[in-house]
């Protein structure tokens, strides 16, 4: 008699069950529900990381396009602002030339009474029987140099306007034929406004003309005077 199995799966169980139990198919289901979680993990990690590094890149991308736009600006920026410093150290090379020249032009128009006011003041001092042989600067001159905007020289000038102007002194050489006409003499200039620091530097006696006179030397200063010793009038011309 001929059994036939209508249920698959029987004949394999049957036969498993004959063989002994499954052991090998309990041992791989096993270790695939252990595998599972750390493939999770796994993926999750991954995931985790790539969002990271996507963050990471986009943030880095943010902060390069920005310090690529300020750089930019600090270009432009730079570009702009060395065009105005060069038209600013044209303009202050300008000015220093216009200040020299404006001092050059103050000094000589303070100096240009010096040497009259000088000469007048001896000449209403000078006593009788007296006359000069010899009126002679003896202080150094100031010499008018070309501009120069480096900053040597501008330290070197600012140096020299720290210091105080150097003083006009002078030197007076004549001869007398009394003694005493010297004495006021010197007083006459020392009592001037003008004129202070009056020294006899020398006084020799010699045969001028068959004569004994005095030769003397005088050194002296010019001072500025006082604004009440200062008398202007004005100018008048004749027209004929």
């Amino acid at each position: 008699m001929i059994e036939i199995n209508l249920l698959p799966g029987a004949g394999k169980k049957a036969r498993g069950k004959a063989g002994g139990p499954d052991v090998g198919g309990k041992v791989a289901s096993a270790a695939s529900q252990l595998k599972e979680p750390y493939l999770i993990l796994c993926v999750m990690t991954l995931m985790l990381a790539g969002g990271v590094i996507g963050f990471m890149f986009k943030q880095q991308n943010d902060k390069n396009q920005e310090l690529t736009a300020t750089e930019q600006k600090n270009v432009q920026d730079s570009t702009r602002y060395a065009a105005v410093l060069r038209e600013k150290k044209k303009a202050e090379t300008q000015r220093d030339s216009v200040m020299h020249q404006l001092n050059i032009i103050k000094t000589i128009d303070n100096n240009r009474f010096v040497w009259p006011h000088v000469m007048d003041e001896i000449s209403r001092a000078m006593p009788q029987y007296t006359w000069l042989t010899a009126l002679e600067q003896t202080s150094a001159v100031t010499v008018v140099g070309s501009v120069d905007t480096t900053t040597k020289s501008k330290k070197k000038k600012a140096e020299m306007e720290d210091e105080p102007a150097p003083k006009l002194t002078f030197r007076i050489a004549g001869n007398t034929v009394d003694i005493q006409a010297l004495t006021r003499f010197m007083k006459l200039l020392e009592a001037s406004p003008f004129i202070q620091n009056v020294q006899l530097e020398k006084s020799d006696v010699a045969l001028v003309d068959g004569k004994d006179v005095t030769e003397f030397s005088l050194s002296a200063e010019y001072q500025t005077p006082d604004s009440t010793a200062i008398r202007t009038i004005p100018l008048t011309l004749s027209v004929r």
